[in-house]
C-alpha cells in the first residue's frame, strides 16, 4: 500500500524531462527503456511512457547509465607539506561532469594544531561557492588531540561525515598505531567507515635516504623509493588492525598483487574491508617515469607492473575490488605546482598526484565495455553503485525510480584521442595524452538538470549540495 501511494504520489506531479528509447542499465539489469524526472528525481522508468515534457532526450542507440560518483578525489585541498593544488571546487566539478560523474567525495584535510569542525566547515564553505555537482567529504584526520577525536569527529560523524581518511606515512599528516586504534574503535561505535592510503613509512623513508645518498634523484627514483613491501605491510596491518577492533575499513588505491590478495584473505576471514583501485594502476606501468617530463606521471603509491595489473582486474571481477575511483589530485607543471622546489628538485620534493575526474569514466568504459573487459553492467557497479553504496550516499549511483536523476547517456560509438592540454580542469596536462577512447557521456544531468549537452558544458553555476552519508 505504501509504495503504491508512492507511485501514485509520483505520476501526479509535472514531468520535467523524458529521456526515451536508450539501453537503461538498473541494478537489476538492461533493457530498453524511456526515463521519466520529476522535480529533480527519476519519476519513472517504463518502455514507453505516454507522457510528454519540455525536454525529450532521443537516446536511441545510447546507453543511459548512473553519474559516476568518484569517492576519491582532492579538491582546492592544502597538501601536508603546504602546497595548494590546482582545482577549486568550480573546475574539478566541471570537468568531473565532463566525464560523467554527478557526485565527489573529496577531502577536508585537517593539519596539526586545526580544529576539525572549523575544518570541515571551510571546505563546505568553499564547495557551496563552486561545486557544480554534488558532494561530500572525507575528514583527513592528522590531529587527534585538542577536543577532536573527544569532541569534533564524534558530532560530525552524527551529522553525516561517516568518513575518515588516514595516512600511515607521511611525516605532517600520519598517525601512530595506537591513534589509528583509537580512532578505529570511534568509528565503530559511531558507524563510520575509516580509509586507509597504506604504506609502511619507515620502508619509504629508509629507500628515499639510499636512494638520494647514491645520488639518484630524478623522479623516475620515486617508484623505487615507495617499494611494493611499503604497501604490501601496511595494508595487511590495516587489516589486522580492524579484524582486532570489528571497524569497517576502505584501503585507498591498491596497486599491487599481493596487496589485493592480502585484501581477499582478510574478508573470507569475515575483515569488514573493502578496496578501490585507479585508472593510472590499470592502464600505467612504472615505465612511464622514464618518458618525457616524467613529474607528470608521479603520484603514491607510484604505478606497478603489468602482473600487477592483470592482479588488479582479477580482484575487481571477484569483488575483493569493489570500487573504481580516480584520485584525482591536480598539480600543474610550474612554480605553483610540481616545481614548487624547482626544476631540478630531487624527487622527494616534487609534489605528487595527477587529473583524473574527466578521465576515470571514459577510460574504464573503453576498457569494460568497448573492449569487452567485464561488461556495462559491471563498469555501472564499480564507477557508481558500488561506490554510493560504500559511503551511504542515499539516493547516488543508480537508476531506480525515487533516486535523483543523475545520468549519463553514453554514446558507445563516439571515440577520441587525449590532447596535451585538453581536460576542463585546472591542471593544464592530461597524463593520458595520445590515449584513444571509445564511448563518452553525451548528455550528463544532475538531478533532473541537464550539465552537459552534446559534449558541450551548459553551467558552471554553483548548483551542487551537500550530501550527507548514512551509517554502513
Amino acid at each position: 500500500m505504501t509504495q503504491h501511494i508512492v507511485e501514485v504520489a509520483m505520476q501526479s506531479k509535472q514531468i520535467d524531462t523524458i529521456i526515451r528509447g536508450g539501453t537503461v542499465v538498473t541494478p537489476s539489469g538492461k533493457a530498453v527503456r524511456d526515463i521519466a524526472i520529476s522535480e529533480g528525481k527519476i519519476a519513472k522508468l517504463g518502455e514507453a511512457i505516454a507522457s510528454s515534457a519540455p525536454i525529450e532526450i532521443d537516446a536511441r542507440g545510447l546507453l543511459v547509465l548512473p553519474g559516476g560518483v568518484d569517492t576519491h578525489c582532492h579538491i582546492e585541498q592544502m597538501s601536508g607539506a603546504g602546497l595548494m593544488n590546482a582545482d577549486t571546487f568550480r573546475s574539478a566539478t566541471r570537468s568531473a561532469a565532463m566525464g560523467g560523474t554527478t557526485t565527489t567525495v573529496s577531502f577536508a584535510a585537517q593539519h596539526a594544531g586545526q580544529k576539525m569542525r572549523q575544518v570541515v566547515g571551510d571546505y563546505a564553505a568553499l564547495a557551496e561557492k563552486g561545486a557544480v555537482i554534488d558532494h561530500a567529504f572525507h575528514m583527513i584526520v592528522a590531529d587527534t588531540g585538542n577536543g577532536n577525536l573527544a569532541q569534533d569527529i564524534p558530532t560530525l560523524i552524527a551529522e553525516g561525515h561517516r568518513s575518515i581518511k588516514i595516512f600511515t606515512t607521511y611525516a605532517k599528516v600520519r598517525q601512530d598505531d595506537k591513534s589509528i586504534l583509537d580512532i578505529l574503535a570511534l568509528a565503530r561505535d559511531a558507524g563510520a567507515l575509516v580509509c586507509f592510503h597504506a604504506e609502511n613509512d619507515g620502508l619509504i623513508g629508509h629507500m628515499t635516504e639510499k636512494l638520494l645518498a647514491e645520488g639518484k634523484i630524478a623522479p623516475k627514483y620515486h617508484a623505487a623509493s615507495h617499494p611494493r613491501a611499503a604497501e604490501v605491510e601496511a595494508i595487511d596491518r590495516m587489516c589486522r588492525f580492524a579484524e582486532f577492533t570489528g571497524a569497517r575499513i576502505m584501503i585507498f588505491h591498491v596497486s599491487t598483487r599481493e596487496g589485493a590478495e592480502i585484501i581477499r584473505a582478510a574478508r573470507a576471514r569475515g575483515v569488514k574491508v573493502q578496496a578501490e583501485t585507479c585508472p593510472h594502476y590499470l592502464f600505467m606501468t612504472e615505465d612511464i617515469l622514464e618518458r618525457e617530463n616524467p613529474a607528470r606521471f608521479m603520484c603514491s603509491p607510484p604505478q606497478r607492473s603489468l602482473d600487477d595489473q592483470e592482479a588488479l582486474w582479477d580482484a575487481m571481477a571477484d569483488g575483493t575490488i569493489e570500487l573504481i575511483t580516480s584520485d584525482h589530485a591536480p598539480y600543474r607543471m610550474d612554480a605553483s605546482g610540481k616545481f614548487a622546489h624547482g626544476k631540478d628538485a630531487p624527487f622527494n620534493q616534487i609534489a605528487n598526484g595527477m587529473p583524473g575526474l574527466e578521465t576515470r569514466l571514459p577510460l574504464m568504459f573503453n576498457a569494460m565495455v568497448s573492449e569487452g573487459r567485464m561488461g556495462v553492467e559491471a563498469f555501472a557497479q564499480l564507477t557508481a553503485t558500488a561506490p554510493a553504496r560504500a559511503f551511504g550516499l542515499a539516493g547516488k549511483g543508480a537508476i531506480v525510480e525515487g533516486f535523483d536523476a543523475d545520468l549519463a547517456v553514453w554514446d558507445p560509438e563516439l571515440s577520441y584521442t587525449y590532447g596535451a592540454d585538453d581536460l576542463h580542469d585546472n591542471t593544464g596536462y592530461n597524463p593520458f595524452k595520445g590515449t584513444t577512447v571509445k564511448g563518452l557521456p553525451r548528455h550528463v544531468f544532475s538531478r533532473g538538470e541537464m550539465l552537459v549537452r552534446n559534449r558541450t558544458l551548459m553551467t558552471e553555476a554553483p548548483r551542487g549540495c551537500w550530501q550527507p552519508m548514512s551509517a554502513g
